[in-house]
């Protein structure tokens, strides 16, 4: 890690150098160049204006398209009815009305048909909200008419591709409206294909002026339509200026732009697309004053433009020329601050790196650096060294001569490993809390491994560490894994579960020293303690641990009084599980206690309004467990059915702490329950718990009463303490009680209840009837 830092800081200073002699070298730049940038940047600004508006335009010019087809379509609908002449003008009257209304982008409307009948040469338009229809006036009939006849001759012209900007008609004066306008023709056409009329679609002069005048590049900035006879619509018709904007329309006039325009390929079938052509610029010089003129011809066959102050496009460039020195100062200072805080910043977590890969009291590499070491090899031996009784250490003498402990072990060891050529190329690591771990590369299989473990553990037993001039003894335990050991696919990674796995084996069987095996199979074992712990732990919260009830008869009665509650755990589809797959498991990972709990829980309510006895299975560690057994008697106070609850406390270690199962022994009977002591007659059987415990019932242990038909001895002892649960007034409980033959010889040694398979197997649901024998 340390030769690498003074290289990283190399490089990050080399790098704010090449930064700074860059800020310079920009600062020595040709001014021009900036210019040029800026003045591309302004000619682009204005050219997107420009396409803007021109598709602004020539979807108005669409939309008025698409309307003179709408009103044609109308054309060719009435042209083929029947009714009589007011019929025809008045429907045709409100279907010019509509279609208006559905067309806002028009002012007005026409319909004409060539028969010369005056009901049906119609004109719509608007004036205010209103929209009024009003017969074509002669002379723009007859206009009209030319429109007719120009568009009849193109349609006859087999070899005339079509053009729609022939269906757009120069600007002209309508009296009709007192306005000039720029109209769109259609042919009507009749089911043959034959001209028999013409719509007409108007577009004001006021509203092409409007529209044309919503560009915005410079203050000063106007535009402009010409229609195909060159005249000006613009919006310099409202400036404020009439004098100087009336010149700025005849210049433009006397430019003659549509002779300007350069000339394209002709292509094979004209789209309206395809009629608008590239934008193109001239220069305007019209009373010293220089104007830039972009310009494009439209797809209605028009020519719109902008016109643009030179001196007003050139003006954005001199802020520029102004400020190009304090931006490039500005952004070296900038640079010169950000580069400062990297360096700071970067040195500050190379600082964190060392500190994250480093053990602060021994100054080893740590367990984040082991990791990423493992990963770089595949042949390696890892030994994990745990310190024997480091608690002990700590609690006796102090944290401080704990990490003295450590940093002392650590040193030795570090010189032990450099000093000794069977360790050659080793590393040691500090672990988490007392392990320390040493890396050993190239391939050693438990042969080689071996002798240096015992080295190892000598050297330790033999090294004196002293605290206060008092000698603080040390032994420790040793994991080893080597890739040796491990399956061919598995990584450097793998060696440090195997160790911690051989170093707990070490621990739990008090060997000084364990090899990794995988042939073992301990991996696959810790994995399937995992894959039960989160089956039990989802079972808990779905609601799949459930009691299973096994019924109790009364001998003398051949009735079913009672019910032992068995757990179980339902799969997911429903199997239940035995008991012996996870109840000793669910003590390892913590669990025993919630299944107890769930227990309690669901067999008192299962039983709270039913007349029968039941039997809870209880542990010592249950009731050594004071909120458990605090929770289980306020459950049963709570639900008031002490009375018929029997908790059976199994016979293992930990029933001599008399004081406190007797403490809650005495809390339950307050409450009306009754104590049975279970599997009573083998392991720690005791007859002294049966007087010290307060007992109401003997359940005697299966492994007896299975053997009652056939070993004299069980029998003997069975009559034994059903004679002694007599004398002290104490009922008993025969288990196992799997066929009609000991169901006989429970009689005859006179048990007071029973239960086994010959009387009924644990259920989901209770069982109320036994048929006996003789029934």
């Amino acid at each position: 890690m340390l030769p690498v830092k003074p290289a990283i800081m190399f490089l990050l200073s080399l790098l704010v150098c090449i930064f700074m002699f860059g800020t310079w070298l920009m600062s020595s730049l040709n001014l021009d160049y900036a210019q040029s940038a800026m003045a591309e940047l302004r000619q682009r600004q204005i050219t997107d204006t420009f396409y803007a508006n021109l598709d602004r335009i020539n979807a108005h010019h669409r939309q008025m398209e698409h309307n003179t087809q709408g009103l044609a379509r109308m054309g060719r609908l009435f042209n083929s009815l029947q009714d009589s002449p007011g019929v025809t003008e008045q429907r045709l009257r409100q279907s010019l009305q509509q279609a208006l209304r559905d067309f806002p982008d028009s002012y007005g409307g026409s319909v004409w048909f060539a028969d010369g009948q005056s009901e049906r040469a119609l004109y719509a338009y608007r004036q205010e909200n209103r929209i009024l229809v009003e017969p074509i006036p002669a002379a723009e009939q007859q206009l009209i008419r030319q429109w007719y006849e120009q568009l009849v001759n193109l349609k006859n012209q087999p070899d005339t591709l079509p053009d729609p900007a022939n269906n757009w008609m120069p600007a002209y004066y309508k009296a009709s409206i007192d306005s000039a306008v720029i109209s769109h023709v259609v042919l009507i056409l009749d089911p043959q294909q034959q001209p028999v009329g013409l719509a007409v679609t108007d577009w004001r002069a006021e509203d092409i002026v409007r529209t044309v005048s919503r560009v915005e590049v410079t203050p000063s900035t106007f535009s402009f339509l010409l229609d195909t006879e060159n005249r000006n619509l613009s919006s310099l018709s409202e400036a404020e200026n009439v004098t100087q904007a009336q010149a700025l329309i005849n210049g433009i006039v006397d430019l003659n732009l549509y002779e300007q325009l350069k000339p394209q390929a002709a292509p094979q079938i004209i789209s309206t697309r395809q009629l608008a052509s590239p934008m193109q610029q001239l220069e305007l010089d019209l009373n010293q004053r220089d104007y830039a003129l972009f310009f494009s011809r439209t797809q209605a066959g028009m020519l719109f433009g902008i016109g643009v102050p030179r001196a007003e496009i050139d003006a954005v460039l001199e802020p520029m020329r102004e400020s190009n020195f304090r931006i490039v100062s500005i952004t070296a200072l900038i640079l010169l601050l950000i580069s400062a805080l990297i360096l700071y910043l970067v040195a500050g977590i190379l600082r964190q790196l060392h500190n994250l890969y480093t053990d602060s009291l021994t100054d080893l590499p740590n367990r984040e650096r082991l990791l990423v070491d493992l990963k770089k090899r595949r042949t390696a031996a890892l030994i994990l060294l745990n310190i024997d009784s480091f608690k002990e250490i700590n609690d006796f003498y102090g944290h401080e001569c704990g990490d003295h402990v450590i940093s002392q072990l650590a040193d030795a060891l570090d010189e032990y490993l450099s000093s000794e050529s069977q360790w050659q190329g080793s590393r040691l690591y500090r672990m988490p809390a007392d392990e320390l771990a040493i890396w050993l590369p190239g391939d050693h299989n438990e042969a080689s491994l071996r002798p240096q473990l015992n080295d190892l553990l000598d050297f330790i037993s033999e090294l004196r560490i002293t605290w206060h001039d008092q000698e603080v003894p040390v032994n420790a335990s040793l994991g080893a894994a080597s890739s040796a050991q491990r399956s061919s696919e598995a990584t450097g990674e793998a060696l440090l579960p195997g160790a911690n796995i051989a170093l707990e084996l070490a621990r739990l069987h008090k060997d000084n020293y364990v090899i990794y095996d995988e042939r073992h199979k301990v991996r696959e074992s810790y994995e399937q303690n995992l894959i039960w712990a989160s089956r039990l732990k989802g079972a808990l919260e779905t609601g799949r641990i459930v009691p299973f009830f096994q019924p109790i008869m009364d001998i003398k009665t051949n009735r079913i009084e009672k019910f032992e509650c068995l757990v179980r755990l339902l799969d997911e589809q429903g199997e239940p599980i035995s008991p012996s797959q996870f109840l000793d498991l669910a003590k390892k990972v913590r669990l025993y206690r919630s299944i107890t709990r769930c227990m309690v829980e669901s067999s008192l309510r299962q039983f709270a309004d039913l007349p029968y006895t039941f039997s809870l299975n209880l542990s010592c560690e249950d009731l050594l467990d004071q909120a458990l057994s605090d929770h289980i008697i306020e459950t049963v106070e709570h639900n008031q059915i002490g009375s018929r609850v029997i908790f059976e406390i199994l016979e293992s270690e930990g029933i001599e702490n008399y004081a406190a199962v007797r403490q809650f022994i005495d809390r339950a009977k307050a409450l009306g329950c009754r104590i049975a002591i279970d599997d009573f007659g083998t392991g720690y059987s005791n007859f002294e718990h049966l007087l010290r415990l307060d007992v109401d019932l003997i359940k005697i242990d299966g492994s007896l009463i299975q053997q009652l038909d056939t070993n004299p001895t069980a029998m003997t002892i069975c009559k034994g303490i059903v004679q002694f649960a007599e004398e002290l007034h104490m009922q008993t409980v025969a288990e196992f009680v799997h066929s009609p033959a000991i169901l006989a010889k429970v009689r005859e040694l006179g048990v007071t209840f029973a239960q086994g398979a010959a009387i009924g197997m644990p259920s989901a649901s209770l069982i109320t009837r036994i048929t006996m024998p003789g029934e």
